[in-house]
């Protein structure tokens, strides 16, 4: 039997995040859900507390050090010290780069890189004390580059460096830290980017699914599954790890 543990979801008010605290809180852990809705956030820890399990719902900016640290805080005392930590956080800022503003740059770093950052040196502290620690960051299969996505692809692929970085510094305190990297996902974030490029949903899925070796595109249950393994006390030996979950091959 695992050991229950205090999970942080980030981004967690829906989509990827979302099924991930579900199915964290189904293997008996915690879970607190980070997002910038507060309300949003309470919905989803709803949800699992009607299921059973133990949930609350924060809001904050993870880009912001000081709603970082207050959100950690609270978990910490209402559920106990944060052991497992998710950074799903994300937004999307497309465009070509001739076109790329640098508020979008700054807030697509700001969000997925800073955010990372600022929840993991919070949450670390943590886990260094408890000797143990699981830390998961989400990178995409955008960071071997898509056209449209400078920002999003520059902050994927750094994040595979951050984990990797981690992995080397926290591995004498018994933490892990991987990174899962999806492939196409039905989420409103791949609705957004169909949006974009002027395709409707139902098509943009349609044609996905056939360039992908299992012939169908992924749902947010999948990553969630994966990033279930990297949590558990099982995955103990895995660590500095990129793992694509895309339904096919990628480097």
């Amino acid at each position: 039997m695992s050991t229950s543990r205090v999970a942080v979801v980030t981004g967690a008010a829906r989509g990827i995040g979302a099924a991930t605290a579900a199915r964290l809180a189904k293997d008996g852990h915690a879970v607190a859900i980070l997002d910038l809705d507060e309300a949003a956030c309470v919905a989803v820890a709803d949800r699992i507390t009607a299921d059973g399990g133990r949930a609350i719902g924060v809001g904050c900016d993870v880009s912001s050090a000081d709603q970082v640290d207050a959100a950690v805080a609270r978990i910490a005392e209402e559920l106990g010290a944060p052991t497992i930590l998710v950074n799903n956080a994300g937004i999307i800022r497309d465009n070509l780069i001739f076109k790329m503003t640098e508020s979008d740059w700054d807030a697509v770093m700001n969000v997925h890189l800073k955010g990372a950052f600022l929840m993991t040196k919070a949450c670390q502290a943590h886990m260094t004390a408890e000797k143990f620690g699981r830390i998961v960051n989400l990178s995409s299969s955008s960071a071997q580059g898509n056209r449209g996505q400078a920002n999003y692809s520059a902050a994927k692929a750094g994040l595979q460096g951050f984990t990797k970085t981690l992995a080397i510094e926290l591995g004498k305190f018994g933490v892990t830290a991987n990174a899962v990297a999806p492939g196409f996902i039905q989420t409103e974030m791949t609705a957004a980017t169909a949006e974009r490029i002027g395709v409707p949903f139902d098509d943009f899925i349609k044609h996905s699914a056939s360039q992908i070796p299992v012939q169908r595109v992924g749902q947010p249950e999948d990553i969630a599954a994966t990033i279930a393994f990297l949590c558990s006390e099982e995955a103990g030996f895995v660590s500095g790890q990129v793992i694509y979950v895309a339904g096919g091959p990628l480097d």
